[in-house]
């Protein structure tokens, strides 16, 4: 499949909106990735985790950790296709833990994937999160890379889409009072 094909792929399965939205970074955009839509598909998912999963090929990877709940289909998939373990972390009281009985061991190679990434702050928090544990990050992949190389990550993607991201006082849509979406599902801190 081309780029165009995967892109295709999002639209019909409606993981790829247009509108006004805000994004769980805070940022407002235009375009929303939501790719749990394209993942309720086994076979579709399978597809795209087979496209991400082969760009990893050359790597030796022990687990694939992927952040929740966005990364847990796509992980679980990219693992499967690696025939590699895959977990999740989790959020519990706003901080991103490995539970369940979960484990990452002393230097285990570990492969972070996620559905969409714009600005990485869940990647970059799984990141920590395995290192604090005594995991090596190997390497990052998602469905969707809106990063723009600004992540400061080598992510490798099915799709690479530079996104139009707009604070609230600057975003156009906001200025003509179009109705904003929030479908994020990062939560907001809990302010004392």
């Amino acid at each position: 499949m081309t780029n165009f094909d995967f892109i295709k792929l999002l639209t019909e399965t409606e993981a790829m909106l247009e509108g006004h939205f805000e994004l769980s970074s805070g940022f407002h955009s235009n375009q929303y990735f939501q790719c749990a839509k394209l993942l309720q598909y086994p076979d579709k998912a399978e597809i795209v985790a087979k496209k991400i999963a082969e760009q990893f090929n050359a790597e030796e990877i022990d687990i694939v950790v992927g952040p929740a709940l966005g990364g847990v289909v796509i992980a679980y998939e990219v693992g499967r296709a690696l025939k590699k373990r895959a977990i999740f972390a989790e959020r519990k009281d706003s901080e991103l833990l490995i539970r369940r009985g979960f484990e990452i061991k002393e230097n285990e190679k570990v492969l972070i994937i996620e559905d969409v990434i714009t600005t990485a702050k869940s990647a970059i928090e799984t990141a920590n999160l395995v290192k604090s544990l005594g995991g090596n990050v190997i390497g990052y992949g998602c469905i969707v890379d809106r990063s723009n190389g600004e992540s400061g990550l080598e992510i490798k993607s099915i799709v690479k889409i530079a996104p139009e991201l707009f604070n609230q006082k600057n975003c156009p849509m906001c200025q003509q009072n179009i109705k904003i979406n929030k479908p994020g599902s990062r939560p907001k801190p809990i302010l004392a």
